[in-house]
């Protein structure tokens, strides 16, 4: 199963590799006030997608912090209703 995995993550980056050796042609991205960005079509797809991952992780992270806040308070209060001292964490 290993060997089916390694091929299927190798065939992957083959094609991958060989989609950013097709888009190498330069890009000028332009924004407000005539500013422009040139650089190869690859570099700017991978800053986008690497803009995009990033933004998705902070929109979670947010909820990811209030429920393990949620949860460490819910043990807390179910531990002093049992009358177990509380944890203390070093």
């Amino acid at each position: 199963m290993r060997i089916l995995t390694w091929a299927v993550r190798l065939a992957i980056f083959i094609l991958l590799l060989a989609f950013a050796a097709k888009n190498t042609e330069p890009v000028a991205l332009r924004f407000l006030f005539d500013l422009a960005w040139q650089a190869p079509l690859i570099t700017v797809l991978l800053a986008f997608f690497a803009a995009g991952a990033l933004l998705g992780i902070a929109a979670v992270l947010g909820v990811l912090l209030r429920q393990r806040r949620e949860i460490a308070r819910l043990e807390r209060e179910a531990q002093a209703a049992a009358g177990v001292p509380p944890r203390v964490d070093a």
